[in-house]
């Protein structure tokens, strides 16, 4: 008997709880479709292959030297991305042309120069002291055994998309469509020799991370894995129910609406040995209780080597993929109330 009543309990509870959700998830929906029907996917349609593959190739060329953290190359990277937001008239959060939040060299524990995290930002209309934080690391491996790691997925293919959707953001802001809650893009340093840029911003973050809404991570969404080779139609997330299940509610109907991918959560499970949500930057947010999204391809034959070259992105595959960042974006920014921060 208690057995029976405790699985009622929860049947209840689920069912309250898909209930909250289902309403709060029509709330988001109504006001956007009231107050900005169709703009959605007039926005997102502004982010284009063509385009991300001109990014892409800019950062894994060699001219960069595989974008170490605190090497001339990376330095190089970073300018091109500072000097995109510049051009695109899309403000830094830090006044003027100031786009970098530095990082001195005694913050790395080995050997590193200094480097810096790179960061744009469009303030909310109504709501502009809440903040999303859409995020990827620049960094590469740099020059190992006398070749270049160009890290055209890793992360070139994340670095492109936050530009893409900053500029999809930027053009709707134009158009009189500006998000109700701030946005801010963040190119982070040191990823690949341990979070570093992440972990600096988290311990002196620009906006105040109680009002930081929640955390889309970018890292690796331009190629296909070996278990997806016959379906390059997906895209792995990882994290998202983990500390807000309204998020996850919310990215599943982005997705739904919009894009049409299959959300693969493989990688999400607790026991995962791979242990993929300890091991990017969305992780020092989801340590301070943020809510957060990694948006990952999965691991393939090109990791970490010097073969991972910019030809063999699938670049239809990354304009969807960031599609859906965009219009998930859209979501949390645009809703009538602030994501709740719970599981349920």
């Amino acid at each position: 008997m208690k057995v029976l009543l405790v699985a009622s309990a929860l049947t209840i509870v689920g069912a309250c709880a898909h209930k909250r959700h289902s309403e709060k998830l029509e709330d988001v929906k109504n006001s956007i479709q009231f107050e900005q029907e169709n703009k959605v996917i007039e926005f997102a349609n502004t982010i284009t292959a063509k385009e991300l593959k001109g990014f892409v190739y800019e950062l894994s060329s060699n001219e960069n030297s595989g974008r170490k953290t605190g090497t001339f190359g990376h330095n190089r990277a970073c300018k091109f991305i500072k000097d995109y937001y510049i051009g695109k008239d899309i403000a830094s959060p830090l006044g003027g042309d100031n786009y970098y939040q530095p990082i001195p060299k005694s913050f790395f524990s080995k050997d590193f120069n200094s480097s810096q995290n790179v960061v744009a930002y469009i303030k909310g209309s109504e709501f502009p002291d809440e903040v999303l934080v859409i995020s990827a690391h620049s960094d590469h491996l740099g020059i190992t055994d006398s070749l270049v790691n160009p890290g055209a997925d890793d992360n070139g293919s994340g670095t492109s998309a936050i530009m893409e959707i900053a500029e999809a953001f930027k053009t709707a802001e134009q158009q009189g469509f500006g998000p109700k809650r701030s946005i801010l893009f963040l190119h982070l340093t040191g990823e690949e020799e341990g979070l570093y840029g992440s972990r600096y911003y988290i311990e002196h973050p620009i906006f105040s991370l109680n009002n930081t809404i929640a955390n889309l991570n970018i890292d690796m969404i331009g190629r296909v894995d070996e278990r997806h080779k016959d379906n390059p139609n997906y895209i792995y997330l990882i994290g998202s129910n983990r500390i807000s299940t309204e998020l996850h509610y919310i990215s599943e109907e982005a997705n739904r609406e919009f894009t049409h991918l299959e959300l693969d959560y493989k990688y999400n499970e607790e026991n995962d040995p791979n242990r993929y949500y300890y091991r990017s930057d969305h992780y020092n947010f989801a340590q301070y209780g943020i809510p957060v999204i990694f948006y990952f391809n999965g691991e393939h034959e090109d990791y970490h080597k010097p073969t991972d070259t910019p030809d063999k992105i699938n670049y239809e595959m990354l304009e969807k993929r960031t599609k859906l960042i965009f219009a998930t974006a859209w979501y949390i920014v645009n809703g009538k109330t602030k994501l709740n921060p719970e599981t349920i």
